[in-house]
């Protein structure tokens, strides 16, 4: 079985907030959930470490994920916006309490360093049973928990290694999804902050003038861990083709996702299907990328999978994405290049930007 490395995964998020038990496959987890209401996601489950660990999932980046939104009233929590910075830390470091405990448990290997990426992945292909514990890289959608920009040094500390600067609407630090705008004071300075300690930064989500003005601020490593293409599906969730272009130009790996509202065009949140959707449609857009590269060098996988209701349709299990290369093989792709889209891009990217060890 090919290997995978998944440069986008939410898995903290969906078991703290969720109450879901990942150490259970997504059959077992839908039938716990089965008539409950409370996310949209219940009973929809197509992901956990068990499905990971039978699709061949070698690493995974998984965030930490804590919104906030002073707007929100004090309601019993389904979703990830809290009132201040300090609550949003104090939730993000509960998820990364969940990744440690996991660790302890040998569910799951913490990556930090190169070194250490590149012992996990010889130990990977040297496994002949479904013992090994998948890696995980640790990320952060939105800086909403990093509550000032000199805190940056403690999340390192803490295993921080990839950052997106805001996730939907404005934060702290800068507009992202359904905003518009540039970075913040705050968030040219959290740059700084990355540039001196090696921090990834993730441009997923960033508007697209917050866009251009980081690419501009910051000279570290650079990522798109889950983003499609907005040549074939307008929104300023995708990426323009010059954007992806300048993404080339800085040696960027850019991760393709499974959200429907992402795959087709006109789809509209809370009433749209995804029941003639396939992952087939996904290889359109590692192909776009692919041919604005001339090369397969910078397309990856960023799956963000959540729930069935916003997923293709033929995507149940975690496993369910080797269709993908599937169809990239009927589109003339050799076996070195889908190799290098579910694997190897990302790991030769984390291997020569995280620290060495």
């Amino acid at each position: 079985m090919r290997p995978i490395f998944d440069g986008h995964m939410d898995l903290a998020l969906f078991a703290v907030s969720c109450n879901r038990d990942l150490t259970l496959s997504a059959r077992q987890i839908n039938q716990h959930e089965e008539g409950m209401s409370d996310t949209h996601d219940r009973a929809r489950a197509v992901n956990s470490l068990f499905e990971m660990r039978e699709a061949g999932v070698a690493v995974c980046v998984s965030s930490l994920a804590a919104r906030v939104d002073p707007r929100v009233r004090p309601i019993l929590r389904a979703d990830l916006d809290f009132r201040t910075h300090r609550m949003a830390y104090a939730s993000a470091q509960g998820q990364l309490a969940y990744y440690r405990v996991l660790e302890r448990e040998n569910r799951l290997s913490l990556i930090r360093t190169s070194a250490e990426l590149q012992t996990h992945w010889r130990k990977w292909q040297q496994a002949n049973d479904k013992e090994t514990p998948t890696g995980l890289i640790v990320a952060m959608e939105g800086a909403d928990p990093i509550v000032d920009p000199s805190q940056v040094a403690s999340w390192w500390e803490d295993g921080l290694r990839s950052v997106m600067l805001s996730h939907f609407g404005k934060s702290q630090y800068a507009h992202g999804t359904g905003s518009s705008g540039p970075l913040t004071p705050e968030g040219r300075q959290l740059l700084r902050e990355f540039d001196q300690i090696g921090m990834i930064l993730d441009v997923s989500h960033l508007s697209d003038p917050s866009f251009d003005e980081a690419l501009e601020q910051f000279s570290g490593p650079v990522m798109a861990s889950h983003n499609n293409c907005r040549a074939l599906v307008p929104g300023d969730r995708q990426l323009e083709d010059e954007q992806i272009k300048r993404l080339l130009e800085r040696d960027a790996v850019i991760g393709a996702v499974m959200d429907a509202w992402m795959l087709v065009p006109g789809w509209i949140l809370g009433k749209s299907k995804p029941d003639n959707l396939r992952l087939s449609t996904v290889a359109d857009h590692i192909d776009h990328v692919c041919q604005l590269a001339g090369n397969t060098r910078h397309a990856a996988i960023g799956s963000d999978m959540g729930g069935t209701n916003h997923m293709p349709s033929d995507l149940r299990t975690t496993a369910d994405l080797h269709r993908i290369g599937d169809a990239l093989k009927r589109r003339g792709y050799g076996e070195p290049d889908i190799d290098a889209i579910f694997y190897k891009n990302w790991l030769r990217f984390f291997t020569e930007c995280l620290p060495e060890g």
